[in-house]
């Protein structure tokens, strides 16, 4: 594991260099347009009551309660999938880099991840908008959402690394995320809380997503998400890590040449 170690030390020492790049990305696209950032706001507000209208009379629930719940749902799905999209390409689009400089590997993954968060920075006003209207019930519970925001972000950056090393080793690997994703959507309670499927619930819990979004989703409401939740997120997290630091120790010689 030594490459993978240093690898992981060296992207430590330059982490302001990809927040200044996550950043400049951000800027870069969308220089030139009136809303900037503004538009992912926009299009969240949008997707937001379009969806909200249609599902709520759908399903026949009290907007009051379904509103905030699809809209935690919506922004943090948004985190995930474009983490993941963008991730089975994140050695690929730094080819060049990667090739004439002595760059340590992690630090494409945490860039993706930093770009991501930006975006989901500006959706959370969204969030907050939609909680004030609605008068959901904040409390301290609320805070939970920091540490569990953090614990989201560790399982996410593992992720990225894994399958940006298998998108550099295999170009299919993007169209087969993209076409996969949509279909986890529905997979995933974005929309609806498993709470609402009865004993069918137990499925949308074998997708570690749905974890993702309830652990998010739970303190935005004003309770605790639980145990089994945070059980799973943290075995994740080091299963994870795991894995992905060994492939990248393992491969460590060769991703200069897939790229």
């Amino acid at each position: 594991m030594n490459h993978a170690i240093k690898d992981i030390e060296d992207s430590f020492n330059k982490l302001p260099m990809a927040i200044y790049f996550a950043w400049g990305d951000t800027v870069a696209r969308y220089r030139r347009s009136i809303l900037g950032p503004l538009w992912l706001v926009l299009g969240t507000v949008i997707g937001t009551l379009g969806l909200g209208w249609l599902w709520g009379s759908l399903l026949k629930v009290d907007y009051a309660t379904f509103f905030p719940s699809l809209t935690v749902g919506l922004v943090v799905w948004q985190l995930i999938a474009s983490s993941i999209v963008e991730g089975s390409t994140a050695f690929i689009r730094s080819a060049i880099l990667i090739r004439n400089v002595k760059t340590p590997y992690l630090i494409f993954p945490v860039q993706v991840l930093l770009r991501q968060l930006i975006n989901f920075g500006h959706n959370l006003i969204v969030v907050v908008g939609v909680l004030i209207i609605f008068s959901s019930a904040l409390s301290w519970v609320t805070l939970l959402f920091i540490p569990n925001l953090l614990l989201v972000l560790g399982n996410l950056l593992w992720m990225i690394l894994l399958i940006g090393l298998l998108g550099a080793r295999f170009r299919d690997m993007e169209q087969l995320i993209a076409a996969v994703m949509p279909i986890l959507f529905f997979l995933s309670p974005v929309i609806y809380r498993p709470d609402q499927l009865g004993i069918k619930s137990a499925f949308i819990w074998l997708n570690p997503f749905s974890h993702m979004i309830s652990l998010l989703r739970f303190p935005l409401q004003g309770s605790v998400p639980p145990t089994f939740v945070y059980v799973v997120m943290v075995s994740m997290l080091i299963v994870g890590w795991l894995i992905s630091l060994w492939f990248l120790n393992r491969k460590y010689g060769r991703i200069a040449f897939w790229v």
